[in-house]
């Protein structure tokens, strides 16, 4: 164990390893971004200045895109609970294949969520319309029984008395968000944050198998939820565990 508290733990371990280790149906909950593999030598726009889409080795895989995607699927089915749902990012370079793989295990999608940035990253080949948004899957394990936490009321209070739609707009990362260290694709706090009072309760256990710099298990303390997130980057936990510990000064932009 890297380190824990009264609602997180961080392990630094493989991710698939540790989700091997978990006995059957012990997560309520997976709420994770997992790589999207799009570390292949090219460049984008970061500030107005040309630089590397290259993120890492942890971008990388030897068993290619849909075989990776495919361990983690048979692992999380197997150790949520009947009445448990998983929510993954993606961009259309993962999505797509991550969709497809959900329903060939036979989750039941319930939504898919679009995230759109209000300031992204212009287009540096002027080749195609300027990517503004991402993906996420929520999806219930069992097609035929059991039934997920929706917490319908709350979020039509949030959304000022109608039913909450599945667009939602935030700026990008904020330097305020990146003050204990930069992650590549650390996700906003408040979309997390909307996540986890959607579709948890006070008893849930989430599994985040890819944390990354801890933005789940931040959300997940805030919110008084017990999570688990797992990351093989030591350098991405220390930045975890630093927001852990400082959790009631992070920063949290907002939806609009």
């Amino acid at each position: 164990m890297f380190f824990k508290d009264k609602y997180s733990r961080l392990e630094h371990q493989d991710s698939f390893e540790y989700m091997k280790k978990l006995p059957d149906q012990c997560i309520d909950i997976i709420i994770t971004d997992p790589p999207y593999f799009l570390s292949n030598d090219g460049f984008s726009n970061s500030g107005g200045k040309r630089v590397s889409v290259n993120k890492g080795g942890w971008d990388k895989t030897d068993l290619g895109i849909e075989k990776f995607y495919d361990i983690f699927l048979n692992e999380a089915k197997r150790v949520l609970k009947d009445s448990g749902s998983i929510w993954i990012f993606g961009t259309l370079h993962s999505i797509y294949t991550v969709g497809y793989l959900l329903q060939q295990k036979e989750f039941k999608i319930l939504n898919n969520i679009t995230w759109q940035k209000t300031n992204p990253a212009p287009n540096l080949s002027k080749r195609m319309f300027t990517h503004s948004t991402e993906t996420i899957l929520w999806a219930r394990k069992s097609l035929l029984k059991g039934e997920q936490i929706y917490n319908y009321s709350l979020m039509k209070d949030i959304a000022g008395g109608k039913q909450m739609k599945d667009v939602w707009k935030t700026a990008t990362i904020s330097s305020s968000e990146k003050k204990y260290g930069k992650h590549p694709t650390q996700k906003p706090l408040a979309v997390m944050k909307r996540i986890i009072m959607a579709t948890t309760d006070k008893t849930s256990l989430i599994l985040d198998p890819f944390v990354g710099s801890g933005t789940t298990c931040v959300a997940g303390k805030l919110l008084k939820r017990r999570t688990i997130g797992v990351d093989e980057s030591l350098e991405y936990l220390n930045i975890a565990k630093k927001r852990l510990l400082n959790a009631n000064n992070e920063y949290e932009g907002k939806i609009i």
